[in-house]
């Protein structure tokens, strides 16, 4: 049973508590966010109200319940690793920006509180159906960018893994039928840096686009990003569920899609 924010408000507890009173789910899977990175920095309220205050909340309600709560959190919560070699499970944590911050936190409420739990990290999210509140998604934004022939300049220093939605989805699906409840990475395979992931879209588009790489510094984002936060799904696979397929195969398969639209 699919519920919006139309249906309750994830940061109005009382009204949470009693909507789920009345549908008893045996799981409850949590998809929203407050997910504007750079303005977390000036936000830093709303970014806790929602990523932190709101999951502990409905932690709470899921242990009441003996619910399954799935808490999709971010490759944010990384950053300060200094070496490249994929990150687990086990790896500390280190979020460089206000928005890592918060979703790290929101884990930490989830695992103390909710014994039965997936908490999974992805990174880097595009779908069909959008972006939540941001309206679009990176490769959304590259195409319309490019077919207004705007130049382009895309961060090249930051390696990670975007992942399509309709792929974390199905590997989210099949974790849930487990019992082996815990904190997981999920992505697609692979990496690459940002640049890279626009001159593949341009490619299989066949679009031509000015499109020049650049350094974090040079971007001068207000919010740090990971420059390397790249996750193993080793953990998903020991698991018994099979990790999602390289992140080029998944791009081509949702550029497919999006062209039938």
């Amino acid at each position: 049973m699919p519920l919006g924010r139309a249906d309750v408000d994830l940061t109005d507890q009382d009204s949470l508590r009693a909507r789920l009173t009345s549908v008893r789910p045996d799981v409850v899977i949590n998809c929203a966010a407050y997910n504007f990175v750079d303005k977390a920095e000036t936000e830093p309220l709303a970014a806790f109200a929602v990523n932190t205050w709101a999951v502990r909340g409905l932690a709470m309600i899921c242990r009441d319940f003996d619910s399954t709560l799935v808490q999709f959190s971010s490759d944010y919560v990384f950053g300060l690793a200094a070496d490249e070699n994929p990150l687990t499970e086990n790896d500390p944590p280190g979020p460089v920006s206000v928005y890592g911050l918060s979703k790290l936190a929101g884990e930490f409420q989830v695992r103390s509180i909710c014994p039965k739990h997936f908490v999974i990290r992805t990174c880097g999210l595009y779908g069909i159906s959008g972006s939540g509140g941001k309206g679009s998604n990176f490769v959304e934004t590259m195409l319309r960018l490019a077919a207004q022939g705007i130049p382009l300049q895309v961060v090249n220093d930051q390696r990670c893994t975007p992942s399509f939605t309709a792929d974390v989805a199905t590997a989210t699906t099949r974790l849930i039928e487990t019992t082996d409840y815990g904190l997981y990475h999920l992505t697609n395979g692979s990496d690459c840096s940002w640049f890279e992931v626009a001159a593949e879209i341009f490619r299989l588009t066949g679009t031509t686009a000015n499109l020049t790489p650049i350094t974090s510094a040079e971007f001068a984002a207000p919010a740090r990003r990971p420059a390397y936060s790249v996750l193993s799904n080793e953990k998903l696979r020991l698991a018994g569920v099979t990790p999602p397929r390289d992140w080029k195969e998944a791009l081509a398969e949702y550029l497919q899609l999006r062209a039938k639209k």
